[in-house]
């Protein structure tokens, strides 16, 4: 039989409906034939993965870049002409450049995948006629499966039974609490995945009471897979640093292409053989792309991502941690994200007192402390003797889940009241075993309470929880300080206004209360319900998820560094607004439905001004994420649930929960946290600033020692003098200044105030025209003075002497250059100065090399240098430090300037 499970809207039909359509007996469930040949018809039930893309192909895309085609231009230039020299070195350079980013990105995805594993590995059913278990993948519609509390939800499916059954759908819907599901079919046509109360559907949690279930939908079909769907459909967007290095490399070539020609034809026109006119061009070529830059950028990002993985974050791609860097908006999802996903007791009302609860998540440290009328909280016994183990004995008696070692078995509610009965001081392990559990009346949706009878000597105690309206109804007395009392009307009311209270906090209120029963008019067999009323009601507790410790810091940090926190959730407005707030989250609070009665250009107006919507769906999360995009920010979207699965990956970076994560969402997002932790997004932000940060430093680098190397031998070409450089000393400047000292630009520590910055702008360039400028400004500072020397050494030594001086005082320049790279606005000596030790060997080691080309008979015949003497030296250096002085003046003076005018205008506003 084939059956529709794709359009079939299963929460109409009736348990005699869906056993028809689906053509299985429950008793007997399917058979093992029937079953294999619904697999065979439906296939597995598994998600569709994405087909792999082989190694030589991921491979090959490392050399998808402008600046890496121009270079193997110029590599098959050099060997067209024999300098096979020049060509081994570009293609060191590039192939080294491609092997770094494919090993690095391998890695991860590697370490990635030990995470994608189907949660549900295998699953109950009864086939056959009898219960055994299959592989959750051999699973097919028809199929009735068993379910207990703890167990997760194998497919989606229909329910047959469900006594007592609550659910935990965070992963699918956002809601926090768990849902209580029935089997009666709904009117709706079209209901919230949150209101089909008789469906369970994959990767969902059962935490209490049992299940049967018919298995109506099974891989694809199924609503994790319909979201796995779209997000196959949703483009991968290209980070900032791509789209900022693109630009830059069409520049880059554009310019280089233009001067490399014009001395090409110059040295033509002077008469120079072409094929020294070629070679000259090929060296001045290497010279003027920054080959290092991709190098650099990959060998940057991968430092990066090695500090991560340090701090429990694993990044799928290495440009992930620099998109980061320039977010400007963290949409956040609420549950396991920015709170702990435990439901904690918070605050109580008891004996007629208010009290504060401290600890959070199932941890048992902390205490109850009383609140007195001014406000403050104190341990109760130094007040009064009420005694909060009557509070908490139903807590830990009326209670089907525990608590070891921090970790919840069972029901988060009833592990919240675990929690603060120890926190009361009882140990519930050991009250249960002084007072065994006799009886219970189970909890049910339509009393709202549950109740459990325990012998206690001569006495059945009953304890009861559940909702504070049906308590109070049936309670005749309460406890207060000084014993139980008769419940009057006027206590009523005020226990009800402290519901209210508790409720306008959104906690989720419980009510306990208890009676006691001469164990001589208690018999287990007979009808319970003849004890249900005349309780004690004991107090109220209020529940709820608490917010993460270090997320509120972690937001202010955002805040100061210009980035924007949105928390997105499933969960209730109230709810959703009270832990905002909490968080420190400012904005407006609107739900989905508000959402929907936006059109786009009111959502584009006003999602600036919103800091918390709840109530969502993951259509509403992807809309929220376009909406944002289209004005202009980058958008990182963090979530741990498949409904965060789509807008994650339609986000600019997509950071995916690896704990509590599903396998989905790990698959979509580009960066894994393996803490769960929201502050470890922070510091990938941080991470993201310095590396391109460093990697502005380079570019600024390298490329003012290219335009100083073009404009020397172009100038010198204009003057009509001899070039200054051969082609191997400009091979050699390119690799002992344009390697080692630039690599180490890119290991440089935060500069101070970095995340006191607001994000750089998405459209902004690294090469603007204002710092191209500057980087002419101290190219030609390295001509001028280059020249000088050169011009001035033709004359009193000869033109290998010449050579020799301007080669020496070039890779001079670049030694004093380097530390106008690293600090761009501020003066060079600053409390940094001494912090690179990378830096400062790499320079050491420049200058014992250069010394020995100058000096070693060997390299002088292979660079064509010759002996200087001490003066020469002396005079190079001071020559070549006038790159870094003049630099350090005109920051000098741009300050005295900006004082002047801070002073000016607040002597103006004075007056």
């Amino acid at each position: 039989m084939t059956v529709d499970t794709d359009s079939r809207q299963w929460h109409r039909s009736s348990v005699a409906e869906t056993i028809e359509v689906l053509d299985v007996d429950p008793a007997r469930g399917l058979s093992t034939d029937e079953a294999d040949a619904r697999r065979r018809r439906h296939g597995e039930n598994a998600l569709a993965e994405p087909k792999s893309r082989p190694l030589w192909l991921r491979f090959l895309d490392q050399f998808r870049n402008l600046l890496v085609i121009v270079l193997l231009f110029a590599a098959a230039l050099a060997w067209t002409i024999g300098d096979l020299k020049d060509t081994v070195v570009i293609l060191v350079v590039v192939v080294l450049n491609a092997a770094l980013g494919f090993y690095q990105e391998y890695r991860a995805e590697r370490t990635l995948s030990t995470l994608k594993a189907m949660v549900a590995v295998r699953a109950r059913v009864r086939r056959d006629g009898r219960i055994g278990e299959v592989e959750a993948t051999e699973l097919v519609p028809g199929d009735l499966v068993l379910l207990e509390a703890g167990d997760r939800v194998p497919a989606d499916g229909r329910l047959l039974a469900a006594p007592n059954l609550e659910v935990d759908e965070a992963a699918l819907t956002g809601e926090s609490q768990p849902v209580g599901k029935s089997t009666q079919a709904l009117d709706a046509a079209d209901p919230p995945l949150a209101e089909r109360l008789n469906m369970l559907y994959m990767n969902t949690v059962v935490t209490r009471g049992r299940a049967e279930m018919l298995v109506v939908g099974t891989g694809m079909t199924t609503e994790i897979g319909r979201l796995a769907g779209l997000i196959a459909e949703t483009p991968d967007s290209g980070t900032p640093l791509q789209r900022q290095l693109d630009t830059l490399g069409k520049r880059l070539a554009a310019i280089a292409g233009v001067i490399v020609t014009l001395i090409f034809l110059l040295d033509l026109s002077r008469g120079l053989p072409w094929t020294q006119a070629a070679i000259t061009a090929v060296a001045l070529a290497v010279a003027a792309i920054p080959e290092g830059l991709p190098a650099v950028v990959t060998v940057t990002l991968a430092i990066g991502m090695w500090r991560m993985a340090q701090n429990r974050a694993i990044l799928k791609k290495l440009s992930a941690v620099e998109t980061l860097g320039s977010t400007t908006v963290i949409c956040s999802d609420k549950t396991g994200t920015l709170t702990l996903n435990r439901m904690t007791a918070r605050a109580v009302w008891f004996a007629g007192a208010r009290f504060t609860v401290d600890g959070d998540g199932y941890g048992t440290e902390g205490a109850i402390l009383r609140i007195d009328p001014s406000g403050a909280s104190t341990r109760n016994d130094e007040i009064d003797p009420i005694d909060p183990i009557d509070l908490g004995r139903p807590m830990a008696l009326c209670n089907e889940s525990r608590v070891r070692d921090g970790e919840l078995i069972g029901d988060p509610t009833e592990g919240a009241l675990w929690v603060l009965a120890r926190k009361a001081g009882l140990d519930p392990e050991s009250e249960q075993a002084r007072r065994p559990r006799i009886a219970e009346i189970p909890f049910d949706s339509a009393h709202k309470f549950m109740a459990t009878f325990h012998h206690a000597g001569d006495q059945v105690e009953l304890f009861i929880k559940g909702a504070p309206d049906v308590l109070l109804a049936r309670a005749s007395h309460w406890l207060t300080a000084s014993g139980e009392q008769p419940l009057d009307s006027a206590t009523r009311e005020r226990i009800e206004a402290e519901n209210e209270h508790l409720a306008s906090q959104a906690l989720r209120v419980l009510a306990v209360a208890r009676r006691t029963i001469p164990a001589r008019d208690f018999e287990p067999a007979d009808d319970l319900w003849r004890w249900a009323e005349g309780w004690t009601f004991l107090g109220l507790a209020g529940l709820m998820d608490p917010p993460r410790p270090e997320a509120a810091e972690a937001i202010a940090r955002c805040g100061q560094a210009g980035i924007q926190v949105k928390m997105i959730t499933g969960d209730h407005k109230l709810t959703a607004e009270a832990i905002g707030r909490e968080l420190g989250l400012t904005g407006e609070v609107v739900t989905g439905a508000e959402l929907d009665a936006m059109d786009e250009a009111t959502l584009g107006r006003r999602i600036e001004g919103i800091g918390v919507i709840a109530r969502v769906s993951p259509a509403h999360k992807v809309r929220i994420v376009k909406a944002l995009k289209a004005r202009g920010h980058v958008v990182a979207m963090t979530g741990d649930g498949v409904n965060d699965a789509p807008a994650v990956k339609a986000a600019d970076i997509g950071v995916a929960m690896g704990l509590t994560g599903t396998a989905v969402t790990r698959e979509a997002a580009t960066m894994v946290l393996m803490d769960d932790n929201f502050a470890t997004i922070v510091r990938a932000v941080e991470e993201g600033r310095v590396i391109f940060d460093n990697i502005v430093k380079f570019v600024r680098f390298q490329l003012s020692t290219n335009i100083g190397a073009i404009l020397t031998v172009l100038a010198a070409t204009l003057m009509g003098l001899p070039t200054p450089f051969t082609a191997i000393q400009l091979l050699w400047i390119n690799i002992i200044m344009d390697g080692p000292p630039a690599m180490t630009l890119g290991v440089e520590p935060a500069r101070p105030g970095i995340m006191r910055a607001l994000p750089r702008r998405q459209d902004s360039q690294i090469l603007t025209l204002k710092r191209s400028a500057l980087l002419g400004l101290y190219g030609t500072t390295m001509m001028a003075g280059t020249l000088w020397l050169f011009q001035d050494a033709l004359t009193s030594h000869g033109e290998a002497y010449a050579l020799t001086l301007a080669f020496t005082t070039f890779v001079l320049f670049q030694f004093f250059n380097v530390f106008n790279a690293r600090s761009e606005h501020g003066s060079a000596f600053n409390t940094h100065f001494l912090a690179n030790g990378k830096l400062w060997l790499a320079l050491g080691a420049v200058l014992a090399l250069q010394v020995l080309v100058v000096n070693w008979p060997e390299a002088q015949n292979i660079f064509a240098t010759t002996h200087l003497n001490a003066e020469d030296w002396l005079k190079a250096a001071l020559v070549a430090s006038s790159v870094l002085l003049l630099d350090e003046a005109r920051k000098a003076a741009l300050a005295i300037a900006r004082r002047t005018r801070l002073r000016s205008d607040s002597t103006g506003a004075r007056g």
